[in-house]
Formats: structure tokens, sequence, C-alpha cells
């Protein structure tokens, strides 16, 4: 069965006090991941925490496509007591949800890959004036790059749908340190000449690039 689809799902959260730590990742583990890998069409999950920028924790899901947000098995499962108490007392307002719909590259490749050991994932807009060039400089020139850089296992775009970016860019690394070598910074300043104009016209979110090492 394939563990990738085209859309992604990430839900990043801060706690609202650090005393819910031990019961909120116990109920995210062993309760919340499994309810949420049974929904039809959420293929594979994992949690991680952040190594640089944030939030602090992430979780993410890959999505058959971003319809499957939109099913009665995502959007009337029942919540449990557990859900319904840890949840609000321990994350309150301080959860951002990001679903977005893959752009880059056009097909599923090696869809039988798990999750990743850490990810970086950086979370942008740009002006709708610039988009057009942003995304040809991004998905040409740009992100095969970094694919070759060692420590890279794959790397995808994606057009948000839900969220407060226009864009996501998800890196699965082999480990937490891939974009501190110098591989990753040679392609950094090598790119394209386009690269530094381009990147002028993103806004990133905040915390953003985050990277994250799977717990």
């Amino acid at each position: 069965m394939s563990k990738k689809g085209r859309a992604i799902f990430l839900v990043y959260t801060d706690l609202s006090d650090a005393k819910y730590e031990e019961e909120f990742n116990a109920w995210y583990n062993t309760e919340h991941i499994p309810e949420l890998l049974s929904v039809p069409g959420i293929l594979d999950a994992a949690r991680y925490v952040a190594e640089k920028g944030g939030p602090k924790y992430l979780a993410a899901y890959e999505l058959e496509s971003v319809d499957v947000m939109q099913t009665p098995a995502f959007t009337s499962r029942p919540r449990t007591p557990w859900g319904q108490r840890i949840g609000p007392s321990a994350i309150g307002k301080n959860r951002t949800r990001i679903v977005g719909a893959q752009i880059f590259p056009d097909g599923i490749e090696h869809p039988d890959r798990g999750m990743a050991p850490a990810l970086q994932i950086g979370r942008m807009s740009v002006p709708e004036s610039a988009d057009a060039e942003w995304n040809a400089w991004y998905n040409g020139s740009y992100i095969p790059g970094y694919r070759t850089v060692p420590g890279v296992i794959y790397a995808r775009r994606f057009r948000v749908v839900e969220g407060n970016v226009g864009y996501t860019t998800v890196y699965e690394f082999e480990h937490a340190q891939v974009s501190e070598s110098t591989a990753w910074n040679h392609q950094r300043a090598n790119s394209s000449p386009h690269s530094d104009r381009m990147r002028g016209v993103m806004t990133m979110a905040s915390g953003s690039p985050g990277v994250y090492r799977r717990i």
C-alpha cells in the first residue's frame, strides 16, 4: 500500500504550559495518531519536535488528496474524553493547521518510503504579481538542486488550501543536520542567478524554515 499521496496535512503546536507536556505527548502518541490513521485516505503519519525554528511540535500526515479532510470519516469522527480535555487545555489556541496539495513534483515518486527521520519545512507566501515567476524559479531552478544534496531523501512543494500561508516546502532528511552541511550551503549559494531576487519577494511564516526531528 502506498504511504504517499498527493497532499499533506501538517499540525503545529506550542503548549500553553509545560506542565501538560507528558500527558499531551502520551495522548498524541497512543490515541490521536492512531485515531487519524484509521481515517480512509490518511496514509501515514509521524510526530516531530523542533530542532530549529518552530512551533515546537509537528504532526505530519500523508494524504491521498486534500479531499480527505472533507470526508465524514475525518470531520465527524468522535472525540474521546481524553482528547476533549487535553487538546484545549494543553494547546489552547497555539495550533496551526496546514493542508497542502502537491505541486512539485508532478507525480507520486517512491510511494513506499516511510516517514523521514527529520524534516525541514518552509512556510511562505508571495504576492500575486510575482507568483508565476516565483513558482517557475522554485520548481525549475531552486528545489531540484537541493534534492541532490547528500542526506536529502526527498523534497516536495505544496500549494496551501487551508492555512495562513500560500505555499509549503517539505524536505525529508536522513538527520536534522543536513541543512547545516557544506553541500547544502553550496547549493543555497549557487542554485540560480535569480535566487536572491526571488527570495526577496517571499514572506516566511514565524519560525520558518523549521527543522524537525522525528519523535
